[in-house]
């Protein structure tokens, strides 16, 4: 079981530190061409978690690939690339770029922004297009904001993913007490934090009925009680989202407090408590996931 930040939750090279206590490190989305995201106001503090309107803002491939690529490579801690596009071959193109790149551990495909198209049959063409077009690992990250989640699981599934991050944020909007206006520029946006985990629980549950896929959950993990939730519902390892901006050294208590609830339990190692949540045969009957060791 491996603890990860979601992607844009952190800033590896301005806090090595806590990128130094994370297992593998998720970058902010890359996109073809340079973005400058929405115009602010991009973050809004709401009651359980926080908005945000980034925009999938970055610097282009180029220049991640020319300059914090090799700066990210130095940190010495694993490189999940996180991928954006608006059209298949935008992210086919990515991948064939990342393909040969040494520092890159693993690509999490980001198709659960507004611009990508989250239909099953959308979701599958672009796993479709970046699995044809690299070797490299793939995660296919999902929003819950989708009738059947685990259909889409499934697409992505046919089309040649190695596993799901699940769950990307959800749409909120918040109100300026005074004004009674948006508080973010674009009025709606992503909410995360811990109201969002029952919702990306339910995810990683039908998630993992469905694909047996390895997953990484996401969405409100703020503690070990949150990860042994998780692991339990079928996740092999979990991302840290929100909790990441007002406590820098989560990662580290966070496994503290996983291993002090296994132990409260007297269940050795998170393989034992690994879809707990589930029917017994139907756990019996699974493929086991990968990397599911416990990293200290």
């Amino acid at each position: 079981m491996r603890i990860l930040n979601g992607s844009g939750c952190l800033d590896a090279l301005t806090a090595p530190g806590t990128a130094g206590l994370l297992d593998a490190f998720v970058t902010k989305t890359v996109t073809p061409l340079p973005r400058e995201g929405n115009a602010p106001v991009r973050i809004a503090e709401v009651e359980h978690g926080m908005l945000n309107s980034i925009g999938l803002a970055n610097p282009g491939a180029d220049r991640f690939l020319g300059e914090t690529l090799p700066r990210l490579a130095e940190l010495e801690v694993p490189v999940w690339v996180s991928v954006g596009g608006f059209a298949a071959g935008d992210y086919a193109d990515l991948c064939d770029r990342l393909d040969d790149r040494p520092e890159v551990d693993a690509i999490e495909l980001n198709v659960s922004c507004p611009n990508v198209d989250e239909a099953p049959q959308g979701v599958g063409e672009v796993v479709a297009a970046a699995r044809a077009a690299t070797r490299k690992t793939l995660y296919t990250k999902l929003s819950p904001a989708t009738a059947d989640i685990a259909e889409v699981a499934r697409a992505a599934q046919a089309a040649g993913t190695d596993g799901l991050t699940l769950v990307n944020t959800i749409r909120g909007l918040a109100l300026d007490e005074r004004t009674l206006r948006p508080k973010l520029s674009r009025a709606a946006g992503g909410f995360s934090g811990p109201a969002l985990k029952p919702i990306a629980l339910a995810a990683v549950h039908a998630c993992y009925d469905a694909t047996r896929l390895p997953i990484v959950g996401v969405g409100g993990v703020g503690s070990g009680r949150d990860v042994l939730e998780f692991v339990a519902a079928g996740a092999a390892d979990v991302a840290l989202g929100t909790v990441l901006f007002t406590d820098p050294a989560a990662p580290a208590r966070i496994r503290a407090e996983f291993e002090q609830e296994l132990d409260a339990r007297g269940v050795y190692g998170p393989d034992n408590i690994f879809a707990a949540a589930h029917a017994l045969e139907a756990v019996r009957a699974a493929p086991q996931p990968v990397n599911t060791s416990f990293a200290a």
